[in-house]
């Protein structure tokens, strides 16, 4: 078996590899794309091959290559190799031998890799969201006209004030400006209206997705998002390593006695915890359970704050749910002779 650690960059890789039936061990610093595709289809004719890497966000091409190849792939965490190193020393070459030699250490920290598939789903998501905020931004540049010139339609603007705004007499180029923007802003309304319209109907085949679109609040987007990027539940033992892997978590920064908790951690996927922010505000006007919950947070700690703790509840409640194999379930609700299988609960404590 061949076991090679690959210390990865965009334009190049330098190699440790190991042939365990010959005893030979190899360094190299292979060129992208093509004489690292050179070595690696040479190498498909030998025996079983074991690549590890750090994980890389500019490694998609050189991971379709191996599974073509069908090498085994372990990718692992960057942070988690980095703290096994030793020394202070860092090289290309140090690093791809540190790689290697926790693989024959069988201590090499492996993380989760999605698939194909979900990678391409996410690409869904991602490309309307930046659409979306690409059409705010222009949205805004808009209403600063109407505001210039007097016109003070605000949310409006986008519902009866547009003509107005049409109809505004501006300079010569400030009326290029507003032309070419409202054409910017009608080429992408369209656009995403069936960008939308795939999310919802990939997330009607995700039956985890329709699972969790059961729970106040929560639509085929943040549904669909939520399935993609947990990925599999059974990774997290609870709910908080939930929340610590969407980033939801204070940072900490604790020694002796004292105690310091600092701004959320803000790791992992950004689009999922933008995406719980805005879903709990809606779970909040629907819930008042959840508004209670909200109106005391913001009271004593402020309204970002309590925005964060009612995304990061929303994040742990639907991980539960798909955990659990559960559709959502009001806590206020009381059982009748309609539906026995449901549970009673009491609001109110009985008088003696």
């Amino acid at each position: 078996m061949i076991i090679i650690g690959v210390d990865y960059h965009p334009e190049f890789q330098q190699i440790a590899l190991l042939d365990q039936d010959a005893g030979e061990l190899q360094e190299k610093r292979l060129s992208h794309p093509g004489e690292a595709e050179k070595f690696y289809r040479a190498l498909a004719v030998s025996q079983k091959v074991r690549v590890g890497m750090e994980a890389s966000g500019h490694a998609r091409w050189f991971e379709r290559l191996l599974g073509e190849l069908q090498f085994e792939l372990w990718i692992g965490d960057a942070a988690a190799i980095q703290s096994q190193r030793g020394r202070k020393q860092k090289t290309d070459r140090q690093d791809a031998e540190h790689i290697l030699k926790l693989m024959l250490k069988d201590d090499f920290p492996r993380i989760w890799v999605p698939s194909g598939e979900n990678r391409d789903l996410r690409q869904l998501l991602w490309h309307r969201h930046r659409m979306v905020q690409a059409r705010t931004r222009i949205m805004n540049q808009l209403q600063a006209v109407a505001i210039n010139e007097g016109l003070r339609c605000k949310k409006r603007l986008w519902r009866t004030g547009r003509q107005q705004l049409a109809l505004l007499r501006l300079a010569p180029w400030a009326s290029r400006r507003r032309h070419d923007l409202l054409e910017l802003l009608d080429r992408l309304n369209p656009t995403i209206a069936e960008l939308s319209q795939a999310i919802e109907q990939e997330a009607a085949k995700c039956a985890e997705a329709r699972r969790l679109m059961t729970h106040p609040g929560v639509g085929a987007l943040t549904a669909l998002a939520f399935v993609l990027i947990i990925g599999d539940t059974e990774r997290f033992q609870c709910g908080k390593q939930v929340a610590s892997y969407l980033g939801l978590v204070p940072l900490e920064k604790s020694s002796g006695n004292r105690r310091r908790l600092g701004h959320i951690t803000k790791q992992g996927n950004s689009l999922l915890r933008f995406l719980l922010v805005e879903a709990a505000q809606v779970t909040v006007r629907s819930l008042p359970e959840w508004r209670s919950q909200y109106f005391h947070l913001l009271m004593r700690r402020g309204r970002k704050t309590a925005k964060v703790a009612m995304a990061r509840r929303l994040g742990v409640d639907l991980y539960w749910m798909w955990r659990e194999q559960r559709d959502y379930q009001s806590k206020s609700s009381v059982r009748t002779q309609d539906s026995p299988e449901q549970a009673m609960v009491c609001n109110r404590t009985p008088r003696n």
